[in-house]
């Protein structure tokens, strides 16, 4: 068929209908999505598992519509942000409109956001930095919180000054084993991230009932203050990425005595907007929807492999903890309370933000940076929410410096 949107190239839409990625995202759903630019369009329509694209006819499921414009934007080799992807446009976009029932666009959210991704010319691949992760050293330790003592999987990697990392909610600590295999980083930090408790390798402990999971600022500052105290036992240099940067700014504000620095990878200022019923639904394949929404949140030009990585992450959560971890995130945590209260003379503070993060977009993290005195921020032009997962070798261009900035100056006296 003749392809009819603004941008499309019908070669490159046919050969997407049969990428592998996309066929296994299609399991077991029966679809028409609508592709839509005014009266120009086209069907994508999935039945046993094979897509075909077929011209606009009667009643479509779900239906993307949007101007030509933005279109050339969202199937162009590198689009601008708020078209980078499905959820992008479905969240942050004005200018598309999506139209369906909710429970089967949840259902279809891995097909629909594979799909622009295959319709755009490739970018000129650059090879990954090979590494080595056998140098990183894995084991548990008790942590002894208020709340009662868990199991949790930590690895290390380097010596000298500590640097803690803290995950994104939903995830666990591999998101950070391109920066524990980095020589550079290893040889003059003690990098050390952990699992936390009831994600990845840390298994609830066994007192728990098996109700719904649920974070607050109190339990998740807790956990890492004992962390810091009885696990490092020095002070240390905290970074964490998104809830995890949530969590770095309340403990420099609120344990400044066990840090000497922050990085806030991804903050947000207020995140309201990432809570969706889907993420926790009997009605949905939730490893399959959670890792699709979340890699809508990463660069187009981020490498694909890392990309998928990074989501596959997101695959293996357990049930309801990417939802439960939105508690504190989206929302408890308020920068605007949180941030005034961070003494950066004592606490030296960066602030990182990916330009393609719709959860805790630049703006926030500038706004952030006003309102802490001493704070510095910086803008990641070409990486999203996960930047040291989804593309770590540009991602390190800004961590390095970063780093050695909060690093190397001492703690003030208390």
């Amino acid at each position: 068929m003749q392809a009819s949107l603004p941008g499309l190239d019908p070669a490159r839409l046919a050969s997407a209908l049969a990428d592998p990625e996309l066929l296994a995202a299609g399991t077991g759903l029966t679809l028409r999505a609508r592709l839509m630019s005014g009266a120009e369009g086209l069907d994508i329509v999935l039945d046993a598992g094979q897509p075909q694209a077929q011209p606009m006819r009667g009643e479509a499921e779900i239906a993307l519509e949007a101007p030509g414009a933005t279109w050339l934007g969202v199937l162009s080799a590198l689009p601008p942000p708020g078209s980078q992807s499905f959820t992008a446009l479905q969240l942050k976009n004005p200018e598309a409109r999506i139209a369906g029932d909710p429970l089967h666009i949840a259902q279809a959210r891995a097909f629909l956001e594979r799909l622009p991704e295959l319709l755009r010319p490739p970018l000129p691949a650059t090879p990954p930095t090979p590494r080595d992760l056998s140098g990183i050293t894995g084991r548990y330790r008790t942590l002894q919180t208020a709340e009662e003592s868990f199991e949790i999987f930590v690895e290390e990697a380097g010596q000298g000054v500590p640097v803690v990392l803290l995950h994104t909610a939903g995830a666990d600590a591999r998101q950070y084993q391109a920066l524990l295999a980095d020589p550079q980083l290893t040889a003059r930090h003690r990098l050390i991230a952990f699992d936390a408790p009831f994600h990845g390798r840390s298994s609830p402990p066994l007192g728990w009932d098996g109700g719904a999971y649920r974070l607050t600022q109190a339990r998740y500052l807790d956990w890492v203050g004992a962390f810091l105290r009885d696990v490092v036992a020095e002070p240390a240099v905290l970074v964490g990425c998104s809830m995890g940067a949530a969590i770095t700014l309340v403990a420099a504000a609120e344990i400044p005595e066990l840090l000497r620095g922050a990085i806030a990878l991804e903050p947000p200022l207020r995140a309201p907007g990432r809570r969706n019923p889907f993420l926790a639904h009997a009605a949905v394949a939730t490893g399959l929807h959670n890792a699709a929404y979340v890699r809508g949140l990463m660069s187009p030009s981020s490498p694909e492999a890392q990309r998928r990585r990074a989501g596959w992450i997101y695959a293996q959560g357990g049930p309801g903890i990417y939802a439960g971890d939105l508690s504190f995130y989206s929302d408890e945590f308020d920068g605007a309370v949180v941030g005034p209260r961070i003494d950066t003379a004592r606490v030296p503070l960066q602030l990182l933000t990916g330009e393609y993060d719709y959860s805790a977009p630049p703006e926030q993290g500038e706004e952030l940076a006003r309102l802490i005195p001493g704070a510095v921020f910086r803008r990641m032009p070409g990486l999203g929410h996960f930047p040291m997962t989804e593309d770590p070798d540009h991602f390190l261009q800004y961590f390095r410096p970063a780093l050695e900035a909060v690093a190397t100056v001492r703690q003030s006296a208390d």
